[in-house]
């Protein structure tokens, strides 16, 4: 009998944490999610911003061109170079309070970017796609961002109550010519993890790593330093006392070596005097020595107190109205690719699909950008083989160019030899 319960309640438990892991699935959410399959641009609203000035870029439905699946691996394209790029969809409404929330996408940049944007926002609200630009508010942006060398990082900047707040951490971004997968992972416990290729980059606090909330410790204000505070490190040696004929010592000496030059005209050039030169026991101006202060109690800081404009926010994690996801660039060079973007509270499914897009295809694509960069090395050097004999048939041209002119020259002559030997047989 004993054993039966036993069984049961074994059996039990296993039902219990089955229906808790379906529960969790059930209620796991996809909120927006783009593989950029046939029908995107119903979808998707392409942005007026800086059509009227005529540096409006576009998008293209294309792989690249080097890519693991043709048909897989199309996303959306920015062409041509030197434009802004501006490109909407919108979702149903939703808020992260409670949830995870979890944003990734991919991204190419096959035209090795020198200078541009490679990242997304979420835009919050009711927002008008067609004018959606630069100045358009967003809740976070997200992405890399490369510019020479001096910029290759990626942003994760969070809005709160109206500003924008960069993370205070360099994270260095991917820059080679190959996919990569950005996930930005927020979590209700206000922690967050940003991960580049299913691989943890960063990871930590809301509250400590952007400064969205003023300081919960502020140095008092009213403090004052005491008056028997002594913050002199070091003080002068009082035994240490300047010589007696210390001043006297001039910096510089007439040259002992120096002798008068031999054509010195004293009514001319007025009395000669030698040269100048550093004087080997001056020392410079003197300077008392210093010891270490015996009394010396550290630099005075006013003490912490209570910030009086600090307020906690646990919500400080949440983003109640998103309802857009937008890429917005500007990029000297064009050709990045974006693909397979998804926004969703299931972190276990973004490793999926990241594993199912990316991870499928990265070694294909590898191999097909190094076949690819295997043929234009092979052409530079076919063109560089042309060229060598051209430059030896321009250096033959111009020898012959020489020899000729020198001919020209000898028949030249030969009239007026002629005509010399002609005269002297007269």
């Amino acid at each position: 009998m004993m054993m039966r319960m036993n069984d049961r309640l074994v059996l039990f438990l296993r039902l219990l944490v089955l229906g808790t892991c379906f529960a969790a699935l059930c209620l796991s959410e996809v909120i927006f999610e783009e593989r950029f399959d046939d029908g995107w641009e119903s979808r998707w609203v392409k942005s007026d911003w800086k059509q009227s000035e005529g540096l409006a870029g576009d998008w293209i439905h294309t792989a690249g061109k080097w890519y693991g699946d043709e048909q897989a691996d199309r996303g959306i394209q920015t062409t041509p170079d030197a434009k802004f790029f501006a490109i909407s969809a919108e979702f149903p409404e939703f808020s992260n309070k409670g949830k995870n929330l979890v944003i990734q996408y991919s991204v190419k940049h096959e035209q090795k970017l020198d200078c541009g944007g490679g990242y997304v926002k979420l835009l919050s609200g009711d927002v008008d796609q067609k004018s959606f630009g630069g100045d358009t508010p967003y809740s976070i942006m997200f992405g890399p961002d490369i510019c020479g060398s001096a910029t290759k990082k990626v942003h994760a900047i969070l809005s709160y109550k109206g500003e924008n707040h960069p993370i205070k951490k360099d994270i260095s971004c991917e820059t080679d010519q190959l996919t990569h997968v950005y996930t930005f992972v927020i979590r209700p416990d206000a922690t967050y993890t940003i991960l580049i290729d299913n691989k943890e980059k960063e990871s930590g606090s809301l509250f400590k790593d952007w400064k969205m909330l003023p300081p919960q410790k502020i140095r008092d204000p009213e403090a004052k330093k005491p008056e028997d505070w002594d913050d002199e490190e070091y003080i002068p040696d009082p035994e240490d006392k300047k010589p007696e004929d210390y001043d006297s010592i001039p910096a510089e000496i007439p040259d002992s070596e120096a002798k008068q030059p031999e054509d010195w005209d004293v009514e001319e050039d007025g009395e000669w005097k030698p040269p100048s030169i550093p004087n080997p026991d001056y020392k410079g101006p003197w300077v008392q020595k210093t010891l270490k202060n015996p009394a010396y109690k550290g630099k005075w800081k006013a003490p912490l107190i209570e910030n009086p404009d600090y307020k906690d926010d646990p919500e400080i994690y949440v983003f109640p109205q998103l309802k857009y996801f937008g890429i917005e660039l500007w990029q000297v060079k064009a050709g990045s690719i974006f693909d397979n973007i998804l926004v969703t509270d299931d972190l276990d499914y973004a490793n999926k699909l990241a594993k199912e897009t990316w991870g499928t295809s990265k070694d294909a694509e590898k191999d097909a950008f190094d076949a690819e960069q295997k043929k234009i090395d092979e052409q530079e050097k076919d063109d560089d083989d042309d060229a060598e004999p051209e430059d030896e048939d321009e250096d033959e041209d111009e020898g012959k160019d020489e020899d000729q002119e020198k001919s020209d020259e000898i028949e030249d002559n030969e009239p007026a030899a002629a005509s010399k030997k002609d005269h002297d047989e007269l």
